[in-house]
């Protein structure tokens, strides 16, 4: 998209306020999601982490175009479906915040996850992450997890955050917006030898 504008602090904003994009955007979000979780069969109390680059979704290289718009209307379409499940969502930040995890305290509390002390922005954090801290009820940051199941929007990289065994998820969509999407789940994983039984 070339109609994006440049802010001082080196966030993005879309310069005619592109609702049909933003709405185009929110709909493929929720539908990827919708996809994941029925594949995944995750269940109430599972954690789907979401890595996202507005930057990409929009059209941009990663990291050069944060769009506070862009995270709105994907978590506007994500969010309602996870929640819908009872689904944790954690949202992974950028590399400026060491890919530190948004989730909430809830999430932590359950997990047993070491809490840490940082609020992500749109340039140290990303914008999809402070959509995230900005809509949860309790928000907290954690430097790990091991989820359940994810989506990678625009190439963040989320699989330093999915248990093992990864299992690639291909959705009826690839992209959101112009950012390319790749999906997983997780499985336990199969040990023992000729004579161990599956179900």
């Amino acid at each position: 998209m070339e109609n994006i504008k440049k802010n001082a602090d080196g966030t993005a904003e879309l310069l005619a306020t592109d609702q049909s994009f933003l709405n185009k955007v929110k709909t493929e979000a929720a539908r990827a999601a919708r996809e994941l979780l029925d594949t995944a069969t995750l269940r109430a109390g599972d954690i789907l982490v979401v890595g996202c680059s507005t930057s990409e979704v929009a059209g941009h290289t990663i990291g050069k175009a944060s769009i506070p718009a862009v995270a709105e209307a994907l978590l506007a379409g994500l969010y309602p479906v996870v929640r819908e499940r009872g689904v944790f969502l954690a949202a992974q930040c950028c590399e400026h915040l060491n890919r530190a995890l948004i989730m909430e305290a809830a999430c932590a509390e359950k997990y047993g996850l070491d809490v840490v002390s940082v609020r992500p922005a749109p340039k140290a954090g990303g914008s999809f992450a402070t959509a995230v801290f900005n809509a949860l009820e309790q928000p907290v940051a954690v430097e790990t997890v091991r989820a359940h199941a994810g989506i990678d929007i625009g190439g963040t990289l989320i699989g330093m955050h999915l248990r093992a065994v990864a299992v690639p998820v291909r959705l009826t969509l690839d992209k959101i917006g112009e950012a390319n999407i790749l999906c997983a789940r997780t499985r336990p994983k199969y040990i023992g030898g000729p004579r161990a039984v599956y179900e």
